[in-house]
């Protein structure tokens, strides 16, 4: 099987074999994105590379950040691939190698990764949350990847938690907003305003000038040195993941929830305050039986998700015969 990993600033290419359940990373390589090339002359250069790699195609996964349409094969304008409007992907790849090719979000695809390979191994009903840039999300509901009636399903993001706060997803206050690598560093930046303008210092922020400079990965190093305004950046964001798992769980009901990105590395400033808005707001019965675990898949995950979308596209064909 092949991967495609698409990304604005790079892409990966990967080979992998899966055998009695478990999947098998043989080669990966990467190229840099050439976003002065139109996107067809792209997808051949990833073509070539593969074909370095293997002379044995059976199924293609590609893995690209929205929006797209799975159904139709088409990567439609992401922010982050300028030009790529409408792109059709996966047609291209069944005329040129003849085989199962599928397309999906990847945050669909981190999901179908972490069901098939990673935490949410064995269990019918998982949510995964991407937790990184953004908040996106996957649903694998009754033992599939759930998508919607356009494709749309599990944009988590954008559920609003206040009516106002960092913004995310385009909207004020929103679960993105609050719980993402950019919603940390706005909460950091508002409250060292607040600070600022009375007179006072943060740990992270000592002058209006700093204020852009202020990241989630340095809060959490300053929030684990133990400095007060730091742990309370991650009190809030922990309340308002809380509350945003609330709802999810209240709602489908999950055996697992797996999450990626800042929390597989922040839970332990995530939790305190996380726990105990999930036991305030979730139904209890629901809340006994859901796990709430980091992702495993680690640095790999990218190429575990293009190739769980081509092991899936493999299955489908396979069960059509």
């Amino acid at each position: 099987m092949i991967g495609f990993d698409i990304g604005g600033t790079k892409c990966a290419v990967s080979i992998g074999v899966e055998e009695n359940g478990r999947l098998t990373i043989l080669d990966e390589r990467r190229i840099a994105t050439d976003l002065s090339v139109p996107p067809i002359e792209m997808m051949e250069r990833l073509c070539a590379l593969a074909e370095e790699m293997t002379d044995t195609i059976d199924a293609i996964g590609i893995s690209c950040g929205g929006p797209l349409n799975s159904r139709t094969g088409e990567i439609l304008s992401p922010p982050n691939l300028p030009g790529w409007d409408k792109v059709p992907v996966v047609s291209y790849l069944k005329e040129r190698y003849h085989c199962p090719v599928a397309l999906q979000n990847d945050a669909n695809a981190c999901a179908m990764a972490e069901w098939r390979y990673g935490a949410g191994e064995r269990c019918d009903n998982m949510l995964f949350l991407t937790f990184g840039t953004g908040l996106g999300a996957g649903l694998i509901l009754n033992g599939r990847l759930y998508e919607g009636s356009n494709g749309m399903a599990g944009e988590a993001g954008h559920i609003r938690l206040a009516p106002f706060g960092p913004v995310g997803y385009g909207k004020a206050g929103s679960f993105e907003g609050f719980c993402s690598g950019g919603g940390l560093a706005q909460l950091g930046q508002t409250f060292a305003t607040e600070q600022l303008q009375i007179g006072k210092k943060t740990s992270f922020c000592q002058s209006p000038e700093e204020l852009s400079s202020i990241t989630a990965k340095r809060l959490a190093e300053l929030a684990r040195e133990g400095h007060g305004d730091a742990l309370e950046i991650f009190r809030i964001c922990g309340e308002k993941l809380g509350e945003g798992l609330s709802i999810l769980i209240d709602l489908f009901n999950p055996d697992r929830i797996v999450i990626g990105s800042i929390f597989t590395r922040c839970q332990d400033l995530l939790r305190p305050s996380m726990e105990p808005v999930l036991k305030k707001n979730t139904l209890a019965q629901s809340l006994e039986i859901c796990q709430i675990l980091p992702a495993v898949l680690g640095e790999q995950i990218g190429n575990y998700a293009a190739l769980s979308v081509a092991a899936q596209a493999l299955a489908d064909a396979n069960e059509k015969v």
